[in-house]
């Protein structure tokens, strides 16, 4: 039995997660972390192929089901809780495979971009519309925070798409598997991410407006400040690339 409210659509088609495996491009050696394993479908085939294999599961049956039988697969962690509680700073290199719960796919996201985790790359199933905002380019409706903010971090490849038939129950929208390698160091160059973050997210929270109008509640003289950016403040944000956003978090004065 599912539950709605944890968001459960099992996958279990072997073919489409042969082809996220593929996609995940794993090694023997890797430690992978699986956030809602569910029936434990994926774990299986995760345990035969890296060293250890760490499954989250927050439904205690789920994980109750999940532990017993994977009790004699030595390479095998089953933690029952939060994924997104989880002390993921106190592991050693690791990559994430998951078809992760919708409702928390931002989260989990962002929890797994924090500056002292040491995560190599992500494969995830997630939302199609999630998946293509991910990778989506300036100038499109797609393009926004989060696809700016995993950019930032990461290379994300939009690798194929998944049919909403393929999931018990069945969802509502169709999915899509993303690879991410998380960067060594950010495709620009940034004097504080702090402010680089807020200008991004102020922006976006008037998506339509002009810069000038978006921006104006940061309370600054806006001719000087885009003028030193080199950048047309009757722009709207979708327009600007990573490097324009740099370039205005750059010459933004406290």
């Amino acid at each position: 039995m599912t539950k709605k409210r944890l968001g459960q659509h099992f996958l279990s088609d072997s073919l489409i997660l042969n082809r996220m495996m593929e996609a995940a491009e794993l090694q023997p050696e890797d430690l992978v972390v699986e956030i809602g394993p569910g029936p434990g479908k994926l774990t299986r085939i995760l345990a035969e192929t890296v060293r250890q294999v760490i499954a989250i599961e927050l439904d205690e049956n789920l994980h109750r089901s999940l532990r017993e039988e994977m009790n004699l697969c030595e390479n095998v962690e089953v933690v029952q809780g939060d994924a997104l509680e989880y002390p993921y700073e106190y592991l050693p290199e690791f990559k994430v495979v998951a078809n992760i719960p919708y409702y928390i796919t931002t989260p989990i996201l962002f929890r797994l971009l924090s500056n002292n985790i040491r995560l190599k790359t992500m494969t995830l199933t997630v939302q199609r519309e999630v998946a293509e905002r991910i990778v989506a380019k300036p100038g499109g409706k797609e393009y926004g925070v989060l696809s700016l903010m995993l950019q930032y971090r990461g290379t994300p490849e939009l690798k194929f798409v998944i049919p909403k038939q393929a999931f018990r129950p069945v969802p509502r929208v169709d999915s899509a598997v993303i690879h991410i390698s998380l960067l060594a160091k950010p495709p620009v160059n940034v004097l504080a991410e702090d402010i680089f973050f807020m200008i991004i997210k102020t922006a976006f929270s008037q998506r339509r407006k002009m810069l000038s109008n978006s921006l104006k509640s940061l309370g600054k003289n806006m001719k000087e400040w885009f003028d030193k950016a080199h950048i047309d403040p009757s722009r709207r944000p979708e327009t600007l690339s990573l490097e324009e956003f740099a370039r205005l978090a750059n010459t933004f004065e406290l």
